[in-house]
């Protein structure tokens, strides 16, 4: 287990808290069901607008280099979206094996169409795959969503479902500034906790994964 940025080649953006921190409760709710507002809707409201833009490449290089990723690998991306990575993971590596998890109809639906098979619907606490089904399993800013008793479950799950590799991104703080930044701009996550809390987190569930923190 080590903290490594593997995602330090993904575009960095100036994220306008101002704006998000005056999202109505309207918004809010809207938000939490992770449709069409979430993801195609307002900034207020979540991503803004989710579409491909080709900046997930060399992220996935980046993780076919760490981990020794091949054609013959298996990936499974929990919180896949509209599957932007994982189109990019067969692009790279023709023939891989890929599959995606989602709790959104909406980006399943509207998902790439050369993952579309490869997704399903369901919950991060719940993953339908027996044991030791994937090389490397990811999960970025999506295990942060649910409250803290089922943040221990998904990451128990994670750990269940591969048989080598596995690699998180959450929302963590180091001061009370980061904090009072983070519930600004949070509109969906219940789970925040300090760098330190989430490593002891980590301990108590077993999870030996690979992590980067989501700060703000």
């Amino acid at each position: 287990m080590a903290e490594i940025d593997l995602m330090d080649s993904y575009p960095k953006t100036v994220r306008p808290i101002d704006e998000r921190s005056e999202a109505s409760q309207e918004d809010r709710i809207l938000s939490k069901r992770f449709g069409k507002e979430y993801f195609d809707g307002t900034r207020q409201q979540g991503c803004g607008g989710y579409s491909y833009d080709g900046r997930w490449k060399p992220v996935v290089a980046r993780f076919i280099e760490y981990y020794g990723l091949t054609s013959s690998s298996k990936i499974l991306d929990v919180g896949c979206a509209k599957g932007f990575m994982l189109h990019d993971f067969q692009e790279a590596l023709p023939g891989v094996t890929v599959a995606g998890l989602d709790i959104s109809n909406y980006t399943l639906t509207n998902s790439m169409e050369s993952v579309r098979p490869f997704l399903s619907l369901g919950n991060c606490r719940e993953l339908p795959f027996p044991d030791d089904s994937f090389d490397l399993v990811i999960s970025i800013t999506t295990i942060h969503n649910p409250p803290l008793d089922e943040v221990k479950t998904a990451l128990m799950e994670l750990e269940r479902v591969s048989s080598a590799h596995k690699f998180i991104k959450v929302g963590a703080y180091r001061t009370e500034e980061e904090k009072a930044l983070l519930d600004r701009w949070n509109v969906v996550a219940n789970t925040f906790m300090y760098c330190h809390e989430w490593e002891e987190l980590f301990q108590e569930v077993g999870y030996t994964g690979d992590y980067v923190w989501f700060l703000p």
